[in-house]
């Protein structure tokens, strides 16, 4: 474990915990006589190997063997001083690849993976767990760290995998908890992302080194949610309803600097910040909670995602640099509304307009005013035992846009949302959280629906944004299914209006909607007559072969229940007929004509009615016969229903029809007979001939 490690690190981890700030803060962590030059290092390329014995997790294969490249620039950083590693800090790196075993119901497949080095209050632990979701498949023990500082190389060696607790659980396999399963190496290349100088236990200069050409930026202005924490409620419950805020850190990928104006200018970010759920058994997802936005102002010089910040900050948020907006400074409550603002251009009126952008004149604010509005049942954890959770923030900004417009091809709209799963704890007012897994950086939190499938949407390229349709069918029993779909709306200015997918007349049942709740009007919010948003449920209605839902159309009310940016809404119906390949249609609220997207719908036809054949086998004394092997023989031969030591045998799933029925048997001979099955049947007696 890095138990000694990390008691050899203290002093320097103290000096890192918060940055480079920390280390200006006056606090003397060491008695003098440290002199040197302390390094913090990021991986910049390298490769994960690991062998899995995956026989002992049941998935009735051998040994996996297999190298993971590390994707460039990952945040997992380690602290050199005077070119001796000192250990290696909170962090993570993701792994490129995949690996599996085993077939059928045995298989086990692990992908999107991540190596991460937990945050010491989780425990310090290495291990290896889903990018995605968040899963800990396996600790690791054991390992050592090696660090060479000719070539900046870092090994972890002997590092030993163990199957977690939660994860043993998930395979039915409790016992499995702490049993080991493989090894982990590592071997890697380091880049320093800071660097200080240090005299007698004092830092007397510090420098963060110029970016690398393979620092992991882009050209223009790149703006993304580089880390989401502190995810809190504020203020008193309202009714029903609680307040939550999340704290959102910014990194500029981008080789330009990013416009960062504070109002009354509108050439600056706005941060909006969600919530979602997803169902214990992953058969849904959904958007409960939806905020107003924080207009960003001055931009700070932090190195959070570990670039290399050129220094930059106030008006514009340097190449490389980042800025910490807290969760208290996200809870407002003067936040905006999001009515005023075009998600894909980035515009919105001057704080100083005839329309300002961000006005609380007129209306007074309670404890969840235009923070992430949620209900408290969506919260209560005794209603929702398994459930997971997930923050997301996002930044929306006109700088990329018209950068984009002048420069073709270094377009960088679509990357500006990121996501962190958290726990609840409480089942009323108030309500705590706590972060299950590192945040999912560029990517909405819908990716972390398990299981489901992804459609992305852009209707019109380069003039509008884009979005993300995901489904997933649960089979509920040999005869029904369940079909949910899920809608996103990233920055898709135009919204989405109406969704609509095949059926068969009559046969759709438990017809669902889902919604978050909506931000009262205030005003000045940019909504017609400061009514705000409605909340109307859209209604699911068959005809024509299609079930539809919709909104009312922009002509009809201009404060319509649309999904706009930053949101989803959630479709669902059960049905008789299994699933096939078919496209649903999505129409679109502001502009646009309606776009067919391909899913999974119920076939035309439900599958024929299937029946259980049952009965016994006996010899010519009347005693049954056990393992003899009774077949059907129609259209298609059924063999295969082995008698029990009594003689009992049973086929499932039996289409009607003729069938002939026979066993076949090297100890006695049997009469064949001819059936009709039109229903169950339980009496079937076969005799042995004397």
């Amino acid at each position: 474990m890095l138990k000694p490690i990390l008691i050899a690190l203290l002093p320097f981890l103290f000096l890192f915990n918060s940055g480079s700030n920390a280390l200006l803060s006056g606090v003397n962590p060491k008695p003098d006589g440290y002199s040197g030059t302390l390094d913090k290092m990021l991986v910049e390329s390298g490769t994960v190997s690991m062998r899995v014995d995956m026989f002992k997790m049941n998935a009735k294969a051998g040994i996996v063997q297999i190298d993971m490249p590390i994707k460039a620039n990952s945040f997992f950083t380690i602290l050199v001083f005077n070119d001796e590693l000192r250990g290696p800090n909170p962090g993570s790196m993701d792994l490129e690849g995949s690996f599996s075993g085993g077939t059928g119901r045995s298989a086990l497949s692990f992908n999107d993976l991540a190596l991460e080095n937990q945050a010491w209050e989780e425990g310090g632990d290495l291990v290896v767990r889903s990018a995605r979701t968040g899963t800990v498949y396996f600790r690791v023990e054991g390992q050592e760290y090696t660090y060479n500082p000719m070539i900046r190389g870092l090994v972890v060696s002997d590092g030993r995998l163990v199957v977690a607790d939660a994860f043993a659980a998930s395979l039915g396999r409790k016992d499995l908890a702490g049993t080991t399963v493989g090894t982990i190496g590592v071997d890697a290349r380091m880049r320093t992302i800071e660097s200080s100088q240090i005299v007698d236990g004092e830092v007397k200069s510090e420098n963060m080194p110029a970016m690398a050409p393979s620092a992991g930026t882009v050209p223009g202005p790149d703006v993304i949610v580089g880390d989401l924490s502190g995810l809190a409620q504020f203020g008193q419950s309202s009714g029903t309803q609680v307040g939550l805020a999340v704290a959102t850190d910014s990194c500029n990928f981008g080789t330009e600097n990013l416009h960062w104006q504070a109002n009354p200018s509108n050439d600056h970010p706005v941060i909006p910040q969600n919530l979602y759920r997803m169902s214990a058994n992953g058969d849904r997802m959904e958007q409960i909670g939806q905020s107003s936005v924080k207009h960003a102002f001055t931009a700070l010089t932090n190195n959070i995602c570990g670039l290399g910040c050129n220094g930059v900050g106030g008006s514009n948020l340097g190449s490389g640099c980042s800025d910490p907006y807290s969760a208290s400074l996200n809870s407002g409550p003067n936040l905006g509304s999001r009515a005023w603002i075009n998600p894909f251009t980035g515009d919105f009126p001057r704080g100083d307009s005839a329309t300002p952008n961000n006005s609380h004149t007129g209306h007074s604010h309670t404890g969840t005013s235009h923070r992430i509005l949620v209900e408290i049942n969506d919260l209560n954890t005794s209603m929702n035992a398994g459930a997971t959770y997930f923050a997301e923030g996002q930044y929306i900004t006109r700088h990329e846009y018209d950068w984009c417009a002048t420069h073709p091809g270094q377009c960088n709209m679509y990357n500006n949302v990121s996501y962190r799963q958290y726990s609840v704890n409480g089942t009323t007012s108030p309500f705590s959280f706590s972060p299950v897994s590192s945040t999912v950086r560029t990517k909405p939190a819908i990716m972390a629906w398990t299981g489901a499938t992804m459609v992305d949407i852009e209707p019109a390229p380069g003039v509008d944004g884009i979005g993300t349709v995901a489904y997933k069918v649960t089979q509920l029993s040999p005869t029904l299914w369940h079909y949910e779909y899920a809608i996103y709306n990233q920055n898709l200015n135009r919204g989405i209006q109406s969704f609509s997918v095949p059926v068969t007349s009559g046969d759709a049942t438990n017809i669902g909607f889902h919604a978050p709740p909506q931000h009262p009007g205030w005003a000045n919010d940019g909504t017609v007559g400061n009514a705000g948003f409605s909340s109307q449920p859209w209604v699911g209605t068959e005809a024509n072969g299609a079930l539809s839902w919709s909104s009312e159309s922009f002509a009809q009310n201009q404060n319509a229940n649309a999904i706009r940016w930053g949101t989803m809404y959630n479709f669902r119906f059960d049905s008789t007929h299994p699933p096939v390949a078919s496209t649903a249609t999505i129409g679109f609220y502001k502009t646009g004509a309606p776009i067919t997207v391909n899913v999974q719908a119920p076939a035309s036809t439900a599958p024929p009615a299937t029946y259980t054949v049952s009965g016994r086998v006996v010899n010519s004394s009347g005693m049954g016969v056990g393992m003899e092997r009774v077949f059907l023989s129609g259209s298609v031969v059924r063999v295969g229903a082995l008698t029990n030591p009594f003689g009992y045998f049973i086929f499932s799933s039996v289409t009607a029809g003729d069938y002939t029925i026979g066993v076949a048997s090297r100890r006695y001979t049997y009469p064949s007979s001819q059936i009709t099955i039109g229903g169950n049947i339980s009496d079937i007696l076969i005799t042995a001939n004397p």
